[in-house]
């Protein structure tokens, strides 16, 4: 799971196997592959430096 900030403030964790869209306008939208968006505050960029620790950190459990 990785953890985001939703526009509220609030922190969430997200599994990033369900996502499937990334998008700033300007804020950052995640689309979930269940239809579900949720905008975040960090940027598309921390987004793929996440999912990438994320994918780092399994591989080498």
């Amino acid at each position: 799971m990785i953890e985001v900030t939703k526009i509220n403030g609030i922190k969430i964790l997200v599994n990033p196997h369900l996502l499937e869209i990334v998008e700033e306008t300007p804020d950052t939208v995640l689309t979930l592959t269940t239809g579900r968006k949720i905008i975040v505050k960090e940027s598309r960029q921390e987004i793929k430096n996440l999912v990438k620790l994320y994918r780092k950190d399994v591989f080498v459990e």
